[in-house]
C-alpha cells in the first residue's frame, strides 16, 4: 500500500532536522568556535593594554608673563622676558628617562635650581605644585626627607649659567613619569639643598615651563 502523503512529509522533515542538528559548533575540547573574521579582544597579553607608549617630548618657548596659553612663564627678573628655553624628555633604555633643560640669556655666572613639578604652571608660582616623586613621601608634600627628596626619586635639573647667561642641564632617572602626574619644569633661585629637613628646597620659583608628560 502506498504511504500517505502526510507520513512522507513527516519523514522528510525528520531527516532534515537530523541533518541540521548534527552540525557541531565546538572543537575537540568543547571550546566554542571563534566566528570567522573576528579577533580576540585586546589585553595586556596580546599588546592591547591601557598603558600608553612613552613618546619623546620637546617643548620650546620664550619667557613671558602669565597667560592661560603661555608655554614659559616668568615670575622674576632673574628669568628675563623674551629669552629662550627648551625642555626635552626622552626614553632611556627599557624604563628610564632623560631630561634636558636649555636656557639662554638668564643672569650670568649664577646658580639656579630646577625640578620637575606635578602641576601645570599658573599665575601664582605655587600653582605648579610640589616636586614629582616616583615614590611619594608618605608624610606628604612638600617633602624634605632626603630618602624621598633626592635626584634619584625626583628630577633635579640644577645649573650654573655661563658669562652670557646660558646653560644646559641633563638628568637621567631610572623611571618613567606616571602619565598625567608630571606637568612642568620650574626654575628656582638657588641650587637644591640635600640635608635632612631641607632636602629639595631651592628657594623662590622664578619661572615655569609647561611640559605635560
Amino acid at each position: 500500500m502506498p504511504m500517505p502523503r502526510a507520513l512522507i512529509g513527516s519523514a522528510l522533515a525528520s531527516l532534515l532536522l537530523a541533518g541540521c542538528g548534527g552540525a557541531d559548533t565546538t572543537d575537540a575540547n568543547d571550546t566554542p568556535a571563534t566566528p570567522t573574521g573576528t579577533e580576540p579582544a585586546p589585553s595586556p597579553e596580546n599588546g592591547g593594554g591601557d598603558e600608553a607608549e612613552f613618546s619623546p617630548i620637546q617643548v620650546s618657548g620664550t619667557w613671558e608673563p602669565y597667560s592661560p596659553d603661555a608655554t614659559a612663564i616668568t615670575y622674576d627678573d632673574a628669568v628675563p622676558e623674551g629669552k629662550a628655553v627648551d625642555v626635552e624628555v626622552q626614553p632611556e633604555g627599557d624604563a628610564g628617562t632623560r631630561f634636558t633643560l636649555t636656557v639662554r640669556g638668564l643672569e650670568p655666572d649664577r646658580d639656579y635650581g630646577s625640578h620637575v613639578h606635578t602641576k601645570p604652571c599658573g599665575k601664582d608660582p605655587a600653582d605648579s605644585g610640589p616636586h614629582y616623586q616616583h615614590n611619594a613621601d608618605p608624610e606628604g608634600s612638600p617633602s624634605t626627607n632626603p630618602a624621598y627628596a633626592n635626584p634619584e626619586n625626583e628630577v633635579w635639573l640644577d645649573f650654573t649659567t655661563d658669562g652670557e647667561g646660558n646653560a644646559e642641564s641633563t638628568a637621567t632617572v631610572d623611571f618613567r613619569p606616571r602619565q598625567g602626574e608630571a606637568n612642568s619644569v620650574v626654575i628656582h633661585e638657588n641650587h637644591t639643598k640635600t640635608g635632612p629637613g631641607e632636602a629639595g628646597k631651592a628657594g623662590d620659583r622664578l619661572g615655569c615651563v609647561n611640559v605635560p608628560m
